[in-house]
C-alpha cells in the first residue's frame, strides 16, 4: 500500500511484546539496524542483542532486559524504515508508546537521544525490578467491565496499606488493575460481581503504573531530571493526560508521572483518531497494540514494523 504519512501514527510496544529472537532479521537484512543493537551493546556493557536474538526466555523475560531490549528493538525498526525510505521526508502524523514504549515515542521524536534514552529505559527497568522487591504488589486483566465501575470497583476494595488503581485503559473490555496483593485480590472479586466476564491474575510481582511504585519515584525523578530531553520533531501523544506533549518540559513532567498514573491508552488512541489518523503502524515486536487499535478505532488500519518483511507493505 501506498503509505500516507500525513494520516499514520507510529505507536511502540510495551512490556510483553517481547520474544526470543526479536530483531535477528532485522539486523540481519538492515545495517542500520544492526548497528544500532551493536551501539546499545557498547552503551550497556553487555551483549543485549545476544540476549535478544538467541538468550534463554528467561533472561529476556526479566524487566531490566525487557524494556531496554524492547526499546532498542523499536529504535532500530524505525531507523531501519527512515533508511530505506528517505524520501518519505514528511515525519508521520503522530507518534505514541504503551508505557514503556513512550520512551521509545520520545526517542523517534528526537526528544532523546538513543543513548539517553536507552539509559534512561535501563534505569526505569531497574527501579522498578527495585520498588517490586521493596514492596511486591500484583496485578490482574479485568474483561467486559467499563472503566467508571472500575475505578469505584479499587476504590472499595483499597485499605489503608493496601491500595489497587487501573493501571493500563487497554482498550474497551480489556483493563488492567496494579497494586497490593490482597487489594488486587478483593477487586478481582469485587469486578466479577459487578458483572465483569473474567479477572485474571497476572504473573508478575511489580505492581507498574501504581503508588507501589512510589519508594522508587525520586531516583527515577533524579534520573529523568539528569536526561537531556531536546525539542519534539514529531508529536507525541502522552500516556498519562493521553494529548500532545508540548514540549521538552512537558516530556520529561509525563515520563515522571506515568510511574504511578495510569496508561490511557484507549483515550490516546481515540484522540489520534479523532485527528485524522487512519493508519497504525506498530513499531517493533509482537501486534499487542494493533489488536488493542482494532478495538478502540473501528476502521481503522494497522501495520506491523519489526520484521524485514513488513517493510514492503510501507512503501
Amino acid at each position: 500500500m501506498k503509505l500516507n504519512l500525513q494520516t499514520t501514527a507510529f505507536i511502540f510496544p510495551g512490556q510483553g511484546s517481547q520474544t526470543v529472537g526479536m530483531g535477528k532479521d532485522l539486523a540481519a537484512q538492515h545495517p542500520i539496524a544492526k548497528q544500532t543493537f551493536e551501539e546499545a551493546d557498547s552503551i550497556l556493557g553487555f551483549s543485549l542483542s545476544s540476549m535478544m536474538m538467541e538468550g534463554a526466555a528467561d533472561e529476556l523475560n526479566d524487566t531490566v532486559n525487557t524494556q531496554p531490549a524492547l526499546f532498542v528493538h523499536s529504535i532500530a525498526a524505525f531507523r531501519a524504515f527512515s533508511d530505506l525510505y528517505p524520501n518519505l521526508t514528511t515525519a508521520p502524523a503522530m507518534l505514541a508508546g504503551h508505557s514503556l514504549g513512550e520512551l521509545s515515542a520520545l526517542a523517534a521524536s528526537g526528544a532523546l537521544t538513543f543513548e539517553d534514552g536507552l539509559r534512561l529505559v535501563r534505569r526505569r527497568a531497574e527501579l522498578m525490578k527495585h520498588a517490586g522487591q521493596l514492596a511486591p504488589g500484583g496485578m490482574a486483566a479485568i474483561l467486559g467491565l467499563d472503566i467508571p465501575t472500575l475505578d469505584k470497583v479499587c476504590a472499595e476494595a483499597s485499605a489503608e496499606g493496601e491500595s489497587v488503581q487501573v493501571a493500563n485503559d487497554n482498550c474497551p473490555g480489556q483493563v488492567v488493575i496494579s497494586g497490593a496483593k490482597a487489594a488486587v485480590e478483593r477487586a478481582m472479586a469485587g469486578a466479577k460481581s459487578a458483572g465483569a466476564k473474567r479477572a485474571l491474575p497476572l504473573a508478575v510481582s511489580i505492581a507498574a503504573h501504581s503508588s507501589l511504585m512510589a519508594p522508587i519515584q525520586d531516583e527515577w525523578n533524579d534520573a529523568v531530571a539528569s536526561a537531556k530531553f531536546a525539542a519534539l520533531n514529531i508529536p507525541v501523544i502522552g500516556n498519562v493526560h493521553a494529548a500532545p506533549l508540548a514540549d521538552a518540559e512537558a516530556a520529561r513532567a509525563d515520563i515522571i508521572a506515568q510511574m504511578q498514573s495510569r496508561v490511557r491508552w484507549t483515550e490516546s488512541v481515540q484522540y489520534m483518531a479523532a485527528n485524522g489518523i487512519n493508519t497504525f503502524v506498530e513499531v517493533g515486536t509482537g501486534a499487542v497494540l494493533g489488536g488493542l487499535v482494532k478495538r478502540i478505532a473501528d476502521g481503522a488500519t494497522i501495520l506491523p514494523l519489526g520484521n524485514p518483511q513488513d517493510f514492503a507493505a510501507l512503501e
